[in-house]
């Protein structure tokens, strides 16, 4: 499945998301607190990329993080983007 290049959707000014075309098995709770670089499912078939840190009421299936977080705001930016998601 990986690497994964996808089209991805700004929202709220601070994430990205992508549906998926098959749901996913999910384990959500409410996280709390998103963290910038969380790799997140919404329900069972939104893939979420956050970009900015804040507190959330929604549940999440946390599947994984990015390592490096330093300029991933700039590099998202405003509008929609191209992801590639690839393991290290």
């Amino acid at each position: 499945m990986l690497p994964l290049t996808i089209n991805m959707i700004e929202l709220n000014g601070n994430e990205k998301y992508f549906d998926l075309p098959k749901s996913l098995p999910t384990n959500s709770s409410n996280p709390g607190t998103i963290k910038n670089g969380d790799l997140m499912l919404y329900g069972s078939k939104t893939l979420v990329l956050f970009y900015k840190t804040f507190s959330t009421p929604y549940n999440y299936t946390r599947l994984g993080s990015v390592n490096d977080t330093t300029s991933l705001a700039s590099a998202l930016g405003g509008g929609n983007v191209t992801v590639t998601f690839a393991l290290e």
